[in-house]
Order: C-alpha cells, then sequence, then structure tokens
C-alpha cells in the first residue's frame, strides 16, 4: 500500500510538471495532455453511435483553454 502512494504521489507530480509546462505554452506538453484525456473526449464525442468530430475539436480547445486557467 505505501509503494501504491508513492507512486501515486510520483504521478501527480509528474502531471504537476507537466500541466506547468502546458501552461507556459510548452507544445509537447499541450498533445501529452490532450493524448492523456483523448479516451475521455472522445467518449464523450459519439452521438448517436457517430463520432461528431465537430464536437471533439471544440473539446480538445476547451481542454486547452482550462490548462491555461488551471491554477496550481
Amino acid at each position: 500500500i505505501a509503494l501504491e502512494k508513492a507512486s501515486r504521489e510520483v504521478d501527480e507530480m509528474i502531471f504537476e510538471q507537466l500541466l506547468l509546462q502546458a501552461k507556459q505554452g510548452d507544445p509537447k506538453s499541450i498533445a501529452d495532455i490532450l493524448n492523456m484525456y483523448q479516451p475521455l473526449l472522445l467518449k464523450y464525442s459519439v452521438i448517436d453511435d457517430r463520432l461528431d468530430e465537430d464536437l471533439y475539436q471544440e473539446q480538445c480547445i476547451t481542454l486547452i483553454r482550462a490548462i491555461k486557467l488551471f491554477r496550481i
């Protein structure tokens, strides 16, 4: 259990660094976060069993805007 907690803390630190870099406009960090959340974004972009590409694109844009607004 202690090992799992330590691993989770490392993951949180790595994500925090990634988020800080993304907030500063680092394209690779932004892309990494988008890739991390891609399954969720795709899941919520399906309407009537079809991928709504415009909705997916809007959700990606919203995520990028949210990264810039997120307070650490």
